[in-house]
């Protein structure tokens, strides 16, 4: 396997998923001014889903639905109404907390994803993992530790979407934990096609596409930005998890933050009356480098496993 392992590619492709991550919270901001996070997640999911089907119809590779077991079937739609809730609760995230702010959270998926490969696949757990996780919360509760004063007092966010974006990391989370099991039956791909699917059919109902016509033009080519930004920050994802080590992609993943924060930078001058950067001090830029220094080392962290049965306690069998 080794001489299937391409870094240079996996590296590219990797920062080009964390980029892309990064900048999207400054387009869905541009859409939620006329849209609401239901209908943006709707147009996300069918393009994507449009997208995907055409790839896998060309290569002849569109999931054989009828021929998966019904456990299948319904662990595939319990990731989707998690993938859902996740999409739908990030963009509603963005009304009530700045870019960087969500972003800073929503590292806490990661984290919740590896406590729950400990307690439900018995994954081991290592010393450089359990340093980066206590340097992942250390930093997270430095960082609102000085922002939720900012919050609180503030016109434009609200604590609330401290909550609604914890809900987002964990539905990710839970959503990836299924995921892991479901590519035992399918491809990514084809799992990716078969959520789309299904996560359009739930929103519909609860959706307005007719607000697509409200949008100036700017907010058509966020919108866009956003449908383009869904299937090639995932397909890159996918491709360097297949090249690459998943502990140096995950690795890379962590500097999305960092990424979101100086788009929103740049958009604060460019649209200032769109955009809001709070001012924050040295406590909560060093509580944002911790959460970044931690998740690298959570990703990366392989080689010197603790006593995982003593860690994992009351493990789900």
């Amino acid at each position: 396997m080794d001489n299937e392992i391409r870094p240079v590619k996996g590296f590219i492709l990797a920062l080009t998923t964390a980029l892309l991550w990064g900048v999207l919270p400054v387009f869905l901001v541009l859409c939620l001014h006329v849209m609401d996070s239901k209908t943006i997640t709707l147009y996300r999911f069918l393009f994507a889903a449009v997208a995907v089907g055409l790839i896998l119809l060309r290569k002849n590779s569109l999931p054989k639905v009828f021929g998966f077991r019904q456990s299948v079937i319904w662990l595939t739609i319990g990731a989707t109404v998690m993938l859902v809730i996740n999409y739908v609760a990030n963009v509603v995230g963005l009304k009530y907390l700045s870019p960087s702010s969500v972003q800073v959270l929503m590292q806490l998926a990661p984290f919740i994803l590896m406590l729950g490969g400990i307690f439900l696949y018995k994954e081991s757990f290592t010393t450089v993992q359990f340093a980066g996780s206590a340097l992942l919360v250390a930093g997270l509760l430095l960082f609102f530790n000085e922002r939720l004063p900012q919050i609180l007092v503030s016109e434009s966010e609200n604590a609330i979407g401290i909550v609604i974006v914890v809900v987002a990391a964990l539905t990710w989370a839970f959503y990836a934990l299924c995921q892991k099991k479901l590519m035992r039956s399918m491809s990514a791909m084809q799992l990716t096609l078969l959520i789309y699917i299904v996560g359009t059919a739930i929103l519909f109902p609860f959706s307005d596409p007719s607000l697509i016509t409200h949008l100036n033009g700017l907010q058509a080519v966020a919108l866009l930005f956003c449908c383009l930004n869904t299937v090639v920050a995932y397909g890159a994802f996918t491709e360097a998890l297949r090249i690459w080590y998943a502990s140096r992609v995950s690795a890379i993943l962590a500097l999305t933050p960092l990424f979101t924060y100086l788009s929103t930078l740049m958009a604060e001058k460019v649209a200032p009356d769109w955009f809001t950067q709070p001012e924050l001090g040295w406590v909560a830029y060093s509580g944002g480098g911790m959460v970044i220094v931690g998740s690298i080392l959570t990703a990366i962290g392989k080689k010197t496993p603790i006593m995982a049965e003593q860690i994992r306690g009351g493990a789900i069998k």
